[in-house]
């Protein structure tokens, strides 16, 4: 039996995941609007939301997975806060986004590709209080790049390509 390599290791992706919660920016600083669908444009993201991404732009939507708010309140001593508090377009569960380095991946219709890493923001210390950006630190989730467009629903099977 082969031992298999780190690159081996990080293509081997079998999970599934589940979109969990699709949230809407109406505007900025307003609170983010929970929805069960969502059209998504490619070069721009998601139909509705105040951030309308540049066809370039790496940050085009943001998601984050729906097992880090429990870690996230935890670390700020409370419950998990709510999806829409973290200002991420879409709560993912049941799959590792971190594994979708370098990767493009499905959910529902939609074809998105992993930029980078979604820091918080300053806003976080605001909302949460002294310490509400050093919980996000590590926990904020994922930019990603629409590569093709649809429609999302919540409860769309999440899958790496």
């Amino acid at each position: 039996m082969t031992t298999p390599t780190l690159h081996d290791l990080i293509q081997q992706l079998p999970q599934t995941g589940r979109l969990d919660w699709i949230g809407l920016r109406p505007g900025r600083g307003e609170p983010m609007t929970s929805v069960s669908k969502a059209a998504v444009v490619v070069g721009h993201g998601l139909e509705g939301d105040r951030f309308k991404g540049r066809p370039q732009s790496k940050r085009q939507v943001t998601l984050i997975q729906a097992e880090h708010l429990p870690a996230i309140g935890s670390l700020l001593h409370r419950a998990a806060p709510e999806p829409g508090l973290i200002r991420r377009n879409l709560v993912v569960s049941g799959l590792n986004l971190l594994a979708l380095k370098n990767r493009t991946f499905r959910i529902g219709d939609v074809v998105l590709e992993m930029t980078g890493l979604c820091h918080p923001c300053s806003k976080m210390e605001t909302l949460f209080g002294p310490g509400g950006y050093n919980a996000l630190r590590g926990h904020g989730g994922i930019n990603a790049r629409v590569l093709e467009g649809g429609l999302l629903w919540v409860n769309d099977t999440v899958v790496a390509l």
